[in-house]
């Protein structure tokens, strides 16, 4: 996107950076650039001011759900990844931690099952622990 007029910061850099001003990540000197293309692009302040709306509501919205620390983590993993020019894998973020929380359920059923002192051959403790792990994934 461009706006025709001459910046010297052009308006695709800006709107590519976008997330990093609004979210504050930026070092300092590049958001007085940004700031100085805003007051000068309208197109781009616009474009600022509708995506600092959306944050807004997102946040209002989802702000007060908690995200596992793990995938967190690994989201976090995967955005250094793509920072780095790296190849990334196929599977998705939420794919794996899913059946990472399975494998995690199955594996605290299992423990509940042996501290009881149930088995895999006592049909009581093993149909809660199958119950309780085929509902974590």
């Amino acid at each position: 996107m461009s706006c025709g007029e001459p910046h010297e910061k052009d308006c695709s850099e800006v709107l590519d950076h976008l997330y990093e001003y609004l979210d504050r990540e930026m070092p300092a000197g590049e958001c007085a650039d940004f700031q100085v293309h805003l007051d000068e692009c309208s197109p781009c302040l616009e474009k600022y001011g509708l995506e600092q709306a959306v944050k807004k509501l997102v946040k209002r919205c989802c702000g007060h759900d908690d995200v596992p620390s793990d995938l967190r983590s690994k989201v976090m993993g995967r955005i250094e990844l793509i920072r780095a020019g790296e190849t990334v894998p196929e599977v998705s973020v939420l794919e794996q931690a899913k059946k990472e929380q399975a494998q995690r359920a199955r594996e605290d059923a299992a423990a509940s099952a042996a501290e009881e002192g149930t088995g895999p051959a006592d049909a009581t403790g093993s149909t809660d622990a199958r119950t309780r792990a085929a509902r974590a994934e």
